[in-house]
């Protein structure tokens, strides 16, 4: 049985993850410097058949560099076990916090892909599954419950091309909220947006996107542009307004348990255990956004 990852791993809440194509030397050298939590080093779509052997040692050579920068990140590999097999070779013990599956379908995948991390590595990185497809999405839960994972990932514009219809809401949004409850069930976080993410024109309706992707419980996405990734880390963390709100009611939950009440009236509602508890996860949230190292920082 592979092992659960650290529970630092645990710890750590990405709320922006941006995709860096492996063979894209100029987007390296300028990564660390966009601000995301965490950089995805990509040997999957954005890089083209022929060049996967070629893209292997930059990958590799890309990590070593940003690691040693306190830089977080993620690879993505291709989804054949065939070519995967290579993608994950010849990293820094460590320097991988997770490894981005594509288009999983069942818990078996992840598991071949954990078993041979932890074979190859001391320090394993943790598996990232992303659902793509109508059999991913019938396996997330089984997917989602697998020791190995710390994140559910949501490729919406994938999925609806495994199905033959555009990445409209209609399209994607169903699909998006059965993920989301995968993810939660098992106490994972939830990577993506009920919607495409490569119109990088229209930064309203991605911002609107991230509106909606927080409030059915995403918690963070990724994304393909520099221009993206402040909407996200912005988007998926809790406003000022959210912060001074959870404060005063966990303050008010302390006070009514001191006089032995479970349920108490806060600025003109009743308040009680559902919404204590949203407060004091929106406070711990924004507490480990704000662990250091977490936006790329060291």
């Amino acid at each position: 049985m592979v092992a659960d990852p650290s529970e630092s791993m645990r710890m750590i809440r990405w709320r922006s993850l941006l995709f860096i194509p492996a063979l894209s030397t100029h987007l390296l050298a300028k990564a660390r410097a966009r601000g995301a939590d965490a950089l995805v080093i990509d040997l999957e779509d954005s890089i083209p058949p022929d060049r996967k052997a070629e893209a292997r040692p930059a990958a590799v050579m890309a990590v070593k560099t940003l690691a040693a920068k306190g830089q977080g990140l993620l690879l993505r590999v291709n989804g054949d076990p065939q070519a995967w097999k290579h993608d994950i070779e010849g990293f820094p013990d460590g320097a991988l916090s997770a490894v981005m599956l594509p288009k999983t379908d069942s818990a078996a995948a992840v598991d071949a892909l954990a078993t041979a991390l932890a074979r190859q590595y001391e320090r394993p990185p943790a598996v990232v599954p992303l659902i793509e497809n109508p059999r991913g999405l019938l396996a997330a839960a089984d997917i989602a419950a697998h020791p190995a994972v710390v994140a559910l990932g949501y490729g919406a514009e994938d999925y609806a091309a495994s199905i033959g219809v555009r990445a409209t809401p209609v399209a994607v949004g169903v699909p998006a909220y059965h993920v989301v409850a995968a993810a939660h069930a098992h106490g994972r976080q939830c990577i993506g947006l009920p919607a495409s993410i490569g119109d990088i024109a229209d930064l309203a309706a991605f911002e609107e996107a991230v509106r909606m992707a927080r409030a059915i419980g995403f918690t963070g996405s990724v994304c393909i542009h520099p221009r993206q990734v402040e909407i996200l880390n912005r988007g998926f963390s809790p406003t000022a307004e959210e912060l001074d709100w959870a404060r005063r009611l966990v303050a008010a939950d302390d006070a009514a348990r001191a006089e032995g009440k479970g349920a108490f009236m806060f600025e003109g509602r009743l308040a009680d255990g559902p919404i204590v508890q949203r407060a004091r996860k929106l406070l711990e949230t924004a507490s480990l956004h704000a662990q250091p190292g977490l936006d790329g920082s060291a």
